[in-house]
């Protein structure tokens, strides 16, 4: 048995492939400056205000923003209370891929949902959403998950490049069309990255990406690609038995139920966008009982580690050699800042002599090679949060102090260190 496979007759080529004559078109170009573009009336407030900021400000008016995120951090939660904060003003279609309406129904009422007017639909097939898309023309779409759905005329399985390429490119289509803004939930592969063709994240207009620990409550929402805002800017929510809650004072979060007068503890300063956070930074440096000392890290960058290890070893006489050292974030966090460079490296040294640094000191600084301390951007922000926090003591860099007018922090007290030894002396003293 030969299967014989009926081939349609390709399309002509070369000088008979187009019929079109020159100069001939139905298409019309608008001036640029005749296009309305008032910010008011572009973009939907979701009344979520950590979404908001990482929007830029809102969903625009048509825009397609992708969302994706391991298993279980709280996607389908998120959108759900997403519908119920839109439904006050606008009406929004779900549409559920992986759930019957019933779970859908069933997780809303746990979550006190506004269920008014959210409408449900369980359907994959992307041509009939669509369609209700058009007729019912809601203010707002959720699409959970893209890798569900199916156009009909395409001869492959859900979930595969060409199914996935094609149904985000129909789903956009409607969208700028409509001036729909429409929610896509896309699944990840075991590297972490976002599933299907690369295609799907150049066509969107934003990628969101939803962060955390399965382990912990705290999720960070951050953008990869916006074309209507900021990439810089995250929200922080807290999972809890009541759906996710924002966090509207992280710092304070981050560095609640601290220990305090232990060693190895140090809190530091990183930047999110224009939002200055602290964290606690733990170091412990213990006798190993290995042939070769472990060395671990939690939260931070291991060779940023193993480097000022280095350091404190050539410039400032500490020996590390036969010790284990761990290091950890508290709260799940991750710092990947040159500014969180010093207070790592008086943690270190706290743990090492088992002296612990003051409970109202914080410390930002980049750490080079030879030892010396470098400015760092934004310190005036840093400076501020630290101070509303409560803080009374920060080992700040030199040259950056001298940029900076003291009066305007009157409760807090500003020493410039040029070198890690002057940081060190700074704390001993």
């Amino acid at each position: 048995m030969i299967e014989d496979v009926i081939a349609s007759e390709p399309k002509p080529s070369g000088k008979n492939a187009s019929t079109r004559q020159e100069g001939i078109t139905n298409l019309t170009a608008q001036r640029l400056s005749d296009i309305s573009s008032t910010e008011e009336k572009s973009r939907i407030l979701t009344g979520i205000s950590e979404l908001d900021r990482v929007l830029g400000g809102g969903i625009v008016l048509g825009g397609v923003i992708l969302l994706s995120g391991e298993p279980g951090v709280g996607k389908s939660t998120m959108l759900l209370q997403l519908c119920g904060a839109v439904s006050r003003n606008y009406s929004v279609l779900y549409v559920t891929g992986e759930e019957s309406i019933r779970q859908v129904k069933l997780r809303a009422a746990r979550l006190n949902v506004p269920q008014e007017n959210v409408y449900l639909i369980a359907e994959n097939d992307v041509d009939e959403i669509c369609g209700l898309i058009e007729k019912t023309k809601p203010g707002l779409v959720i699409i959970d998950s893209i890798q569900t759905m199916r156009c009909a005329d395409v001869s492959s399985s859900s979930g595969t490049v060409s199914q996935v390429k094609e149904s985000t490119a129909r789903f956009l289509e409607v969208a700028k069309k409509q001036e729909i803004p429409t929610f896509i939930v896309g699944h990840v592969n075991k590297d972490g990255g976002i599933a299907g063709p690369k295609v799907m994240e150049h066509i969107v207009d934003t990628v969101l990406y939803f962060e955390g620990d399965k382990m912990l409550p705290y999720r960070i929402l951050r953008a990869a690609k916006n074309r209507y805002g900021s990439t810089n800017e995250i929200g922080m929510f807290d999972m809890t038995g009541r759906g996710l809650t924002e966090i509207e004072n992280p710092s304070m979060q981050l560095l609640e139920g601290r220990p305090l007068g232990v060693s190895g503890n140090c809190v530091a300063c990183t930047m999110e966008g224009t939002r200055p956070i602290l964290s606690e930074i733990q170091a412990l440096v213990t006798k190993t009982s290995f042939p070769t000392p472990r060395r671990a890290c939690s939260g931070y960058d291991y060779n940023r580690m193993n480097l000022l290890l280095a350091v404190l070893e050539k410039r400032a006489g500490y020996f590390f050699g036969n010790l284990d050292v761990y290091i950890n974030i508290v709260g799940g966090l991750s710092l990947h800042e040159t500014s969180c460079d010093l207070p790592v490296c008086l943690s270190l040294v706290s743990s090492l002599t088992d002296q612990p640094i003051g409970d109202k000191v914080i410390a930002i600084g980049e750490v080079g090679l030879g030892g010396e301390i470098r400015s760092v951007p934004n310190l005036e922000y840093r400076l501020k949060e630290a101070e509303r926090i409560g803080f009374e003591k920060a080992i700040v860099p030199r040259y950056g102090m001298q940029q900076l007018d003291t009066s305007v922090y009157p409760k807090l007290k500003l020493i410039g260190v040029s070198s890690i030894q002057d940081a060190l002396h700074a704390i001993q003293g």
